[in-house]
């Protein structure tokens, strides 16, 4: 303790005050090991050492890709583009909204009905200004049917010719899709 009181003052750094009964001051750095001098050491840690490169440089990510059905899940005639227009002009314009329910001899049936919005998963359909909404559930039975607007002199509906029907009922009022 003496000989580094005396290092430091040789040097004109004055000697810190510590209390000489304090134990020393443990140091964070791991201590240090010097090889013996009869081995010698090998040409790998003789030579300099160099820095390790960089980790790479995360890629940019890519915006998912958005799947586009080449052709419209439903088409409609231009009879029933003029009857949707004449329902959406009316003092409450609702989009009309196509499903399919279970009923009738044949096993499913058309079933349409106004609502303000689409749901999550609804298909949007979109022809000469007007939009009509396909249930996500009916989906499968609807695609490719051609909407159309039949008026005569007992009724009035919007019918639909689905390529999808492997059976129907007599009055034509229920149909089975085929797997």
């Amino acid at each position: 303790r003496r000989a580094m009181m005396s290092a430091w003052s040789a040097r004109g750094v004055s000697a810190p005050h510590r209390d000489p009964h304090a134990e020393p001051p443990l140091h964070d750095s791991p201590p240090v090991v010097i090889p013996a001098t009869n081995t010698p050491l090998s040409s790998d840690a003789a030579s300099p050492q160099v820095a390790a490169r960089p980790p790479p440089l995360p890629k940019a990510e890519r915006p998912k890709p958005q799947l586009r059905a080449k052709k419209a899940a439903l088409s409609i005639t231009p009879t029933a583009v003029e009857r949707l227009r004449i329902l959406l002009h009316s003092p409450t314009p609702q989009l009309i909204r196509i499903g399919v329910r279970n009923k009738g001899c044949a096993g499913l049936s058309y079933h349409l009905e106004y609502v303000d919005k689409p749901a999550k998963f609804d298909e949007v359909v979109e022809q000469d200004g007007v939009k009509v909404v396909i249930d996500s559930k009916a989906l499968f039975s609807i695609i490719g049917s051609v909407m159309d607007w039949k008026e005569d002199s007992l009724s009035s509906k919007f019918a639909f010719e689905n390529p999808n029907i492997k059976d129907a009922c007599g009055c034509g009022e229920s149909f089975t899709v085929g797997a």
